[in-house]
């Protein structure tokens, strides 16, 4: 496993702030309904992190980039994050995106409106939840290879409310299966 890099945000605020790799920013609830890899981005990463004959061989097994997405206050109030069912999209609804990084050139997935799409959120969570997004699984065999997420205003958040605080911390693991 390659723990590799780590977003803070919060809702009304995109003041700078510190993270473990120096000056950052916090950043805002992302509210655009999206996927952080593609076909293409999934396996440039591992070599944009790896040194090129390391990620060269780890290309050749099962590798997948993967979210780990929790509140680091809570309940989560407003701007919850909300995930579509893999199951009930297709690679259609997934349109390739530059990001321009000031380092480098990224790609990811905007997702497009299908009425399909099953959406589910999760109301109310604590810093002791973690939810896990697949951002890319290098196997295309009917398993679900990238997770649809977005944030969004919630018309049943108090007035109120706490601004939502979280963290993701992205990592890549490697299966010593072949692909």
């Amino acid at each position: 496993m390659v723990i590799f890099d780590h977003t803070l945000r919060r809702a009304g605020s995109s003041k700078p702030g510190k993270t473990e790799k120096g000056a950052g920013s916090i950043k805002e609830p992302v509210q655009s309904t999206h996927n952080d890899y593609t076909l293409t981005s999934g396996p440039q990463r591992v070599r944009e992190l790896l040194p090129a004959a390391e990620a060269e061989e780890r290309l050749k097994h099962h590798y997948a980039e993967i979210n780990v997405w929790r509140p680091i206050s809570g309940p989560v109030q407003e701007w919850p994050l909300a995930v579509c069912d893999a199951r009930t999209m297709v690679q259609k609804d997934f349109v390739p995106t530059y990001r321009l990084y000031p380092d480098r050139t990224g790609e990811i997935y905007t997702i497009t409106y299908n009425p399909d799409h099953r959406w589910y959120y999760f109301p109310l969570m604590e810093q002791s939840e973690v939810i896990l997004l697949k951002g890319f699984d290098s196997l295309d065999d009917g398993r679900a290879r990238f997770t649809g997420h977005t944030s969004f205003k919630d018309p049943t958040s108090p007035p109120n409310a706490a601004p939502r605080e979280s963290i993701e911390v992205r990592a890549l693991l490697f299966f010593a299966s072949e692909k």
